[in-house]
């Protein structure tokens, strides 16, 4: 297998998140893990500002679930770390209004990635935005 690094593992995260529906996420999971990555993908949504902490939350379990991370300090503080970072790059569209989306999550060996991609509402005005965090972790 060749070498797969921030990039390739950045693809995937955005790719989990833009999953269409479960059965599409649950393709990808297993083409992706034929690969070598870990990956899981989790559903959110609400206002933004009150749901900065539950999304955050939300990415922290499901890559604990998923077994994407293990329940250690610093994995943990990784993946809550690249979804604050994803999160902080939207939050200007985002900030006031309601969003719903995905939250897509990829590892490879010491590289992790988180994807936020939500549609932001205001009445039948959407708008649609992504973000995208990276950490390294000891594997």
């Amino acid at each position: 297998m060749a070498f797969q690094g921030s990039r390739q593992v950045a693809r995937v995260a955005v790719n989990m998140a833009l999953s269409e529906d479960r059965e599409h996420e649950k393709g990808l999971k297993v083409q992706y893990a034929r690969e070598g990555f870990k990956t899981a993908a989790v559903d959110y949504g609400g206002d933004f500002v009150a749901s900065v902490n539950k999304i955050t939350e939300r990415a922290v379990v499901a890559a604990k679930r998923e077994g994407v991370i293990k329940e250690v300090h610093a994995e943990e503080g990784a993946v809550a770390g690249a979804t604050r970072e994803a999160l902080s790059q939207v939050m200007m569209k985002a900030i006031g209004l309601n969003v719903g989306g995905k939250i897509g999550i990829a590892r490879y060996n010491d590289h992790i990635s988180v994807a936020v991609f939500f549609g932001v509402g205001l009445l039948h005005l959407d708008d649609v935005a992504i973000g995208l965090g990276h950490r390294a972790v000891s594997s």
